[in-house]
């Protein structure tokens, strides 16, 4: 292994590919390149990827499709590439795991700036995150699994057992977007009715304990028509 990043590119259009190789490896990262979702999701199966460079309209699977499997068990940082530059096409992207977009035609030197800043960004913040078999710190959050404690700013909160369930999920997940389905079947254990607003509930009574302002949360975020992800709490 030579040590570089490695980014894949996952796009149908060749010419687009070409583009983008040229400028990546003038940068000296390693490259991957796919030409739909499907051929990306068997790459990154068998290799270690620092960024994911992602084409919206590719044949058999698409890159919003892709993105969502993606962000299943994976926290890397996506740049989706489109020729549509409708507000709520980014938003699209952005809400399903995405870290940012970008529009044909695109300046490919600006392209290069946001690759490294995604890079920098996710590279900080995997420092200052550690998971381990009995402790997760994020930033200033500190969960112990094997004590079922939680501290915040160096103070320990007092979690009901629900409440640490769902911090929990949320922080082994950190950075994937959890449908609020899934928080209650896993929580809860029992099939989820749409009426019920449970975890609505207990998300904003955790957040109560453990945020400095609830209504402008550092740590769980609401991402709107979805459910709820775990952010590392800069800034």
């Amino acid at each position: 292994m030579s040590g570089r990043e490695t980014i894949l590119i996952v796009d149908d259009e060749q010419e687009i590919i070409k583009l983008m190789e040229i400028y990546l490896k003038n940068e000296n990262y390693e490259l991957l390149k796919a030409s739909d979702g499907l051929e990306a999701l068997e790459l990154l199966q068998r290799n270690v990827v620092d960024l994911i460079i992602l084409d919206v309209m590719m044949p058999r699977l698409d890159g919003i499709e892709a993105c969502m499997r993606i962000r299943e068990d994976r926290d890397t940082p996506i740049i989706m590439v489109s020729a549509k530059s409708q507000d709520m096409d980014k938003i699209t992207g952005l809400s399903i795991g995405a870290d940012d977009y970008v529009t044909k035609p695109f300046n490919p030197l600006e392209l290069m700036a946001r690759v490294k800043s995604q890079l920098r960004r996710y590279n900080r913040f995997t420092k200052r995150t550690a998971i381990g078999a009995d402790e997760i710190v994020i930033d200033d959050l500190v969960i112990n699994i094997a004590m079922h404690t939680v501290n915040v700013d160096q103070r320990e909160v007092k979690l009901t057992p629900r409440e640490f369930a769902i911090l929990h999920l949320l922080a082994v997940n950190r950075g994937i977007v959890l449908r609020m389905d899934k928080i209650y079947e896993e929580v809860w254990k029992e099939p989820y009715m749409e009426s019920k607003n449970t975890v609505m509930v207990h998300i904003r009574k955790l957040r109560e304990k453990i945020e400095r302002d609830p209504q402008n949360p550092r740590f769980i975020k609401t991402v709107w028509g979805i459910g709820y992800k775990m952010e590392s709490g800069l800034g």
